[in-house]
């Protein structure tokens, strides 16, 4: 059976498998843009620390900036043992514009617009339809020996997470 999130009722493929608490993470390689333009950012740079995924669709839309800004605004409360990196199929260009505009600095973004593996991996990457090479929305929480300790998987893509539940599994 098809795994599918919604946009306004309408379903939406989603491949790879579903990721549960206690799983192992699995490894990415996404592109940011850094000091000296695109560098790739992995699982591994966030070794030791917890990380907490944001996952959009696209920053360009009202419920992926809402998302942002508040990971953004609740993030400057975190440990500094804490990661929060947003991820979408916006180019890296895209990315750091947005975050500019909007005064984002207390999170990362980063892209998985190359290949769409972390999108799999992670079991939303939209496959087929008007809405493909698009990212479901989700949030996962890893902890620092890489296990996964939170995943919400947001049904209706329309919809904002579950702030609160991602911030407890990182605390």
């Amino acid at each position: 059976m098809t795994r599918t999130a919604t946009m306004h009722g309408a379903p939406l493929p989603l491949a790879g498998e579903e990721l549960h608490a206690g799983a192992k993470a699995p490894e990415f390689v996404l592109q940011k843009m850094g000091k000296n333009g695109l560098e790739n950012v992995s699982l591994e740079d966030y070794k030791g620390k917890t990380l907490l995924l944001s996952v959009v669709p696209s920053l360009d839309t009202g419920v992926c900036a809402t998302q942002t800004r508040t990971f953004n605004q609740r993030a400057a409360q975190l440990p500094d043992n804490v990661a929060v990196l947003t991820v979408s199929m916006d180019l890296p260009f895209a990315q750091k514009r947005f975050c500019g505009v909007e005064n984002v600095e207390k999170l990362e973004c980063a892209s998985d617009h190359l290949s769409g593996e972390f999108g799999r991996a992670y079991g939303v990457y939209i496959e087929g339809g008007a809405l493909e090479r698009i990212l479901a929305r989700a949030v996962f929480v890893v902890d620092p020996q890489g296990v996964v300790k939170h995943a919400e998987y947001v049904a209706e893509i329309a919809d904002e997470p579950n702030y609160d539940a991602a911030l407890a599994a990182v605390n």
